[in-house]
């Protein structure tokens, strides 16, 4: 290679700082800041474009989808600079993520800069001076069938988000999205939820006890059979509340049953009938995946599946951690050694196999990079050792990766397991058989370093591990005689599937082969943006537009949603990544339909007919009483049950508005009637407005007490004669433009004041709240200052200014006089009182600083003092737990201070570059 400078380009800063500690002086080191270009909108296509091939998708269909990539005006500065970089370069290397984005960022890469000096392709497993020599060691050419993978995905996604996107604006509401794997996560949330609201619960009883021997030991029994027969338990039960048809020889206890046997067998002689004990042995899980990373991150970290990669990005940047995107689960033999010399020098050499472990392949079709995620370097650093060197979250995860990969290359923990049957008669002659075990470590191995802990969602699961792990039993021999004491009956009620949580959902993902170890964080961030699912706890909650959005694919694009038609669609990208299929041809198939007769998604579209909104967007709740997802919200409705008459000769419907906090399954036939109730009390009649002789009614509305006006609709023979009253228009073709139905004007509202009350408030006080904003005069600069009521207090206004006011009083007292002096003083920012805070969270684990929040100008917050974020719309303060908050600060930290960028288009003109040597064309707006 020749001599002189050479310009490597990665794609962060971060990355940048640390690759440059460990070249010379002969290096230059770059970043991009992630893609230096993209698909634009549609609608930031030059004009010219707008109405030609690319108009739809920013990607021509018909032209084997050759896609129109744009450079931001945001990084239209950063691509001068590398330009400049490079005429100081004698080569170049291209250095960026080991997966198919940073291929295809690498691409791109190379088709802007155009080097005329030889180039390569880097990838850095670890940033680590010996991962940087290795890398350095073994340059390649970019590789064009990752890239044409990387391609496809983001043509697919734009193809499949812009095709169905629009039926969902139009059946559901404004501003939804549908995307491939999005979708897909939100309708596994949304079945989960539909589960628990089919769900009937089962009860049932049981028996438990405390057994002692002739010698004092105790220890406690749970009842196992009777007579023969095993009694019921959870899982013999369906999700209707039925016993299973392979379980009709169990018995299942009633309240009755189960207190007169614990009456009758309490100070019961009892005889041990069995004692068993077998040898137990656990291995340990294999080094971590991105999955299995943020899995185990979110159970034990409490971080969400964004927090977790952003932080493990800083991890690997910054030379601690090899890639965060992989599905291997395999060590390098520098990684082997390393894991193996520290558990030596840790847990001595006893805890350590004779040779190393190795760790089949999760997934077959894993590529994304060559090692499993685990410690940097040829050597281990121990988490005491980087201990000051890193933030709090980043140090919890580097110690839980460095607890994994050690832990992978130990011996099994050994042990025994013991289990005890005992059988004792009651007074009443039935013959009860209880039954004890638990488990007895004897050689932790592996467990010294790490231990797996269970999902929050599998609750009884952990519980029932919690208690089997390492309870000892008494020694006991068959025959012996005990005392059964204290036995008690219990009573139990089935629990319906657990919702999913951030860790348990991308194992499902994971499971099913949906999506890739890239996608799992942006999906679940993307859905939770979107509004189609909240968190409750950790537990995902679906919201009622995901139910809307969710039937109406299903019922129309439902091979779209399919959960085996989008792993395959993944299947094929890893395809095409190997280069086994060709991407244009995949795309013609997904889009345009394949040889074998199976329709595209453009003839789908195409061929819808007509989809009746009001059915999707309607949901039963019990017979007669339907949630229908509105406009402005979900809400309940049902004929009148007094058979009450409207106006227009039809029966009049009731409705009730649904609480923010209330979930899907927690919407039961009673809680409707309960809303219900609530409604028709709520609409207080006031009076009649003297001056519009509109009914003046107080309401309890979602954000609160108000006051409003009722103003009728109009009549169909009025709004007939508005519609004969306005003149004709005519379209350029001489065809005469169909005339709009008037817009129903907009009644008048009010909060009530903090000194009012919804039972007391009177005619006189709800006229005066509907007349502000009240005008309060006008300054001598000729702007009109005006008194309003806001949603942070009563303020003055003049013009663009806004200034506070010390009483809601004022509203309706304050003079011109007085407004003058008030704005006659600076403006200050931050001198209003202090306000106690609405909710209290107790010290940040990772700060250590007090957790509030308070209602600050933009709504509820949580802060500790340094770190603020606004409170997640759609979570009430009711819901937010002390964890969600503690998560919500987390992310925020972990983001970093906002960065202010355009992203506007730049100028119209269009070239052609021509790809990996000539084989394929992409439009490009330079």
């Amino acid at each position: 290679m020749p001599e002189g400078k050479k310009l490597v380009i990665v794609e962060s800063p971060a990355k940048s700082r640390s690759i440059a500690k460990y070249l010379g002086d002969d290096f230059i080191v770059d970043a991009s800041a992630g893609h230096i270009r993209d698909l634009p909108q549609p609608s930031d296509l030059p004009q010219d474009m707008k109405k030609g091939p690319f108009g739809k998708f920013a990607v021509d269909p018909d032209n084997g989808f050759e896609p129109y990539y744009v450079i931001s005006d945001s990084k239209k500065s950063k691509v001068r600079e590398l330009k400049a970089q490079l005429k100081k370069a004698d080569e170049l290397y291209l250095a960026t993520d080991a997966d198919r984005e940073g291929e295809a960022i690498a691409w791109h890469l190379y088709e802007v800069l155009k080097p005329k000096v030889p180039t390569y392709r880097l990838t850095f497993t670890e940033i680590t001076k010996e991962g940087i020599t290795r890398a350095m060691e073994s340059p390649r050419q970019i590789d064009t069938h990752v890239v044409d993978a990387q391609e496809t995905r983001r043509i697919l996604d734009r193809i499949y988000g812009y095709e169905i996107s629009p039926v969902l604006w139009r059946k559901v509401g404004k501003g939804l999205s549908a995307g491939r794997v999005q979708s897909v996560a939100t309708r596994m949330v949304v079945e989960r939820e539909r589960e628990r609201m089919a769900f009937i619960p089962a009860s049932y009883w049981d028996l438990s006890g405390t057994f002692s021997t002739n010698g004092g030991e105790t220890f406690a029994a749970k009842l196992h059979g009777i007579d023969g027969a095993r009694i019921a338990t959870g899982g013999d039960f369906t999700d209707r509340g039925e016993l299973k048809t392979n379980r009709r020889d169990v018995v299942v206890l009633t309240q009755d049953d189960a207190q007169s046997l614990a009456q009758g067998l309490t100070q019961a002689p009892f005889t041990v009938d069995s004692v068993e004990e077998k040898p137990y042995s656990r291995r340990p899980q294999p080094p971590f995946t991105t999955s299995t990373l943020q899995q185990d991150a979110a159970r034990r970290l409490r971080f969400s599946s964004r927090v977790t990669m952003q932080v493990a990005q800083r991890l690997y940047e910054n030379g601690y951690i090899t890639y965060m995107r992989t599905d291997s689960t395999t060590l390098s033999g520098e990684a082997l050694n390393a894991a193996r010399k520290q558990a030596t020098e840790l847990y001595g050499a006893e805890s350590v196999p004779s040779s190393p472990r190795v760790y089949g392949k999760r997934n077959q079709t894993a590529q994304e990079a060559h090692e499993a995620i685990r410690p940097a370097g040829d050597s281990f650093r121990t988490p005491r050792q980087v201990k000051g060197e890193l933030s709090a979250d980043e140090f919890k995860l580097y110690e839980l990766i460095w607890k994994r990969t050690v832990a992978s290359q130990m011996e099994d923990a050994k042990g025994f397991t013991a289990s005890v049957r005992l059988t004792g008669e009651s007074t009443d002659g039935r013959r009860a058989t209880f039954g004890a075990s638990g488990t007895v470590i004897t050689f932790p191995g592996f467990l010294q370093a790490y231990e797996e802990v269970a999902d929050d969602s599998d609750e009884k699961a952990a519980e029932k591990k919690a208690d089997a792990a390492n309870k000892r039993l008494p020694k006991l021999e068959e025959g012996e005689s005990l005392t059964g004491e204290d036995i008690e009956a219990k009573g139990h009620e089935t629990s319906p599937p657990a919702r999913y949580t951030e860790a348990s959902i991308v194992a499902e993902l994971e499971k099913r082969e949906i999506g890739r170890p890239s996608t799992y964080a942006p999906t679940i961030s993307t859905i939770m943006d979107r509004g189609y699912v909240t968190k409750r706890g950790s537990a995902l909650v679906p919201s009622w537009t995901a139910f809307s959005v969710i039937r109406l694919l299903e019922e129309h694009f439902g091979r779209y949603v399919d959960y085996d038609f989008t792993a395959r669609m993944e299947d094929d990208l890893d395809r095409i990544a190997r280069g086994e299929i060709e991407r244009e041809a995949w795309l013609q198939s997904f889009y345009f339909g394949a040889e074998n007769g199976e329709e595209g998604l453009k003839a789908v579209v195409e061929n819808l007919g007509e989809i009746d909104a009001r059915a999707i967007n309607s949901i039963e709740i019990a017979p007669g009483v339907n949630l229908r997802v509105g406009r402005y919200g979900p809400y309940l409705e049902r004929p009148n049950p007094d058979g009450e008459v409207g106006e227009d000769g039809e029966l009049k419907m009731d409705r009730a508005n649904l609480p923010e906090d209330l979930a899907p399954d927690e919407l039961t036939a009673a809680k409707a009637e309960e809303l219900f109730e609530q409604a028709a009390h709520s609409g207080r009649v006031l009076g009649t407005d003297p001056e519009t002789g509109r009914e003046i009614v107080a309401k309890d509305g979602r954000y609160g007490p108000y006051v409003t006006e009722v103003i009728e609709e109009m009549t169909e023979e009025q709004i007939q004669a508005y519609l004969d009253a306005q003149p004709t228009e005519y379209y350029k073709n001489g065809k005469p433009k169909p005339k709009k139905k008037p817009k129903p004007p907009k009644p008048r509202t009010g909060s009530l004041l903090k000194s009012m009350d919804l039972e007391t408030v009177t005619l006189e006080d709800a006229l005066k709240l509907l007349s502000l904003p009240r005008v309060v005069g006008t300054d001598d600069d000729g702007e009109e200052i005006t008194a309003h009521n806001g949603r942070f207090g009563p303020y003055l206004k003049k013009g663009s200014d806004s200034r506070s006011l010390e009483s809601e009083e004022q509203l309706f007292t304050i003079t011109l006089d007085e407004a003058k002096k008030i704005y006659a003083q600076p403006k200050q920012r931050g001198r209003r009182a202090a306000v106690p805070p609405l909710a209290e969270f107790g010290n940040d684990p990772t700060t250590e600083r007090p957790v509030v929040v308070k209602d600050g100008r933009f709504g509820p917050y949580v802060t500790d003092g340094e770190t603020n974020v606004t409170v997640p719309r759609g979570t009430s303060l009711e819901t937010l737990t002390k964890e969600h908050a503690f998560s919500l600060l987390a992310e925020k930290r972990a983001k970093g201070p906002v960065k202010k960028s355009s992203a506007k288009s730049g100028s119209k003109s269009t070239a052609k570059s021509t790809a990996k040597g000539g084989r394929r064309k992409a439009a490009t707006k330079a």
